[in-house]
């Protein structure tokens, strides 16, 4: 293996020994190979704090036209139009000026009640039982039930949505991701509800997306197509599914690894947006994020060519200790923390107040009813995806009744 830094350091997003535990091998790339090149993949990765967040901005030359997975830039497959986590100014200021008056921080807060009532629903038979599955229970069915309360999809539908999109972020262990054309931000699953809901209105996010006017590229005043609004939907349902849902198992995973803090989270629960951004620094869903280089440019005495794609490491800038004091400690007291989980400038993440509600109201339901629990390690998955990293199984061990 050759890189073009002087360090036998080796990163590779698909090795399921690295993914099993990746932040020795970050912390190696930020002292040693800050501007990294694996030539196997033919891919640059930044991983200092400073660097990513430099280059999440600058879309120019990081761009996000080609995608933000590796795997899809790699298969340089058509994109279809419309996907703002495929595009870049103009057309993304256009897009997310449309999706940003259809997600509005107050819609997500009226969805409350709904969430927590889901997860009562979930955790109120477990109470008594000596255990259960957090992922199977709560967190893989969970963020789905939530998009579907938004878009207004039947119930019964959801799970087939759910196992969809979960299905096109899968990749054999070891392997890149097997992209087709035809799955990138396909909305043909909702193609019969579209028009369904174009006859039946109502006050959902689907509805407001049907009737929704702006100005398109060309000046003109309009709705979206049918087409477009397919693919709307289709990044909506399959945007932090996965993510959200690896950001429960994940505070379940934290919070039993340090168990004083939940004992303070649970005796005052306003600590518990902390407690989720600390989750988000520590253990990000998301370790990556992908951009197409549009010319060259330097970083610490290495040209990354235009025409190559470049890995931002999330997970690598949100523990550098250049930006963060005792970056590999688990806080939930750390001031300042503003993580780059949720990215950064103009493709920050929409649905970041989504993501925070459902992991808030997850967590103070579970502590409510289950204010201690180990974890059955043994019995743990990691999940075998490239893209989010979390848990496929996560066995909860609750304290015997006495």
């Amino acid at each position: 293996m050759s890189t073009a830094t002087d360090t036998d350091a080796y990163f590779d997003p698909y090795d399921v020994d690295i993914n099993a535990d990746p932040y020795p091998t970050y912390a190696r790339l930020r002292e040693e190979a800050p501007a990294y090149y694996n030539d196997r993949y033919d891919f640059w990765a930044l991983s200092r704090h400073a660097d990513v967040e430099k280059a999440l901005v600058n879309w120019p030359v990081f761009s996000n036209t080609r995608s933000d997975i590796l795997d899809i830039i790699k298969a340089g497959v058509a994109l279809p139009p419309g996907v703002i986590l495929f595009e870049d100014p103009p057309f993304h200021t256009m897009h997310r000026g449309l999706m940003s008056r259809v997600f509005t921080p107050r819609r997500m807060a009226a969805l409350e009640g709904e969430v927590r009532a889901f997860c009562a629903r979930s955790l109120d038979p477990l109470v008594g039982a000596d255990g259960f599955d957090i992922i199977a229970e709560l967190a893989s069915v969970m963020p789905m039930r939530v998009i579907g309360m938004l878009l207004g999809i039947p119930e019964q539908d959801q799970i087939a949505v759910r196992n969809n999109t979960d299905s096109n972020l899968r990749t054999e262990p070891g392997q890149p991701m097997d992209v087709k054309e035809e799955n990138v931000a396909s909305g043909d699953l909702f193609v019969d509800y579209i028009e369904w809901r174009a006859k039946h209105p109502s006050d959902d996010l689907m509805t407001q997306l049907l009737n929704a006017e702006f100005e398109d590229e060309s000046g003109e005043t309009r709705t979206l197509t049918r087409q477009e609004v397919l693919t709307y939907t289709a990044v909506i349902a399959g945007a932090g599914n996965e993510t959200t849902g690896r950001l429960i198992g994940w505070l379940a995973k934290l919070l039993a690894d340090h168990p004083d803090q939940r004992r303070e989270v649970v005796e005052d629960r306003s600590l518990i947006p902390q407690v989720i951004d600390e989750a988000l620094r520590f253990e990000p869903t998301g370790h990556a994020t992908a951009r197409f280089v549009m010319e060259d440019v330097e970083y610490h005495g290495h040209t990354i060519p235009a025409g190559t794609p470049a890995l931002l490491l999330l997970a690598s800038a949100n523990r550098d200790p250049r930006r963060y004091s005792n970056p590999e400690v688990f806080d939930i007291h750390r001031e300042n923390i503003q993580h780059l989980t949720f990215g950064f400038g103009l493709h920050f993440c929409l649905g970041a107040n989504l993501a925070r509600l459902e992991g808030r109201v997850a967590l103070d339901e579970l502590l409510t009813r289950f204010p201690e629990w180990d974890i059955d390690v043994g019995n743990s998955k990691l999940a075998p995806t490239s893209t989010v990293r979390g848990w496929e199984r996560m066995p909860l061990v609750l304290p015997t009744r006495r």
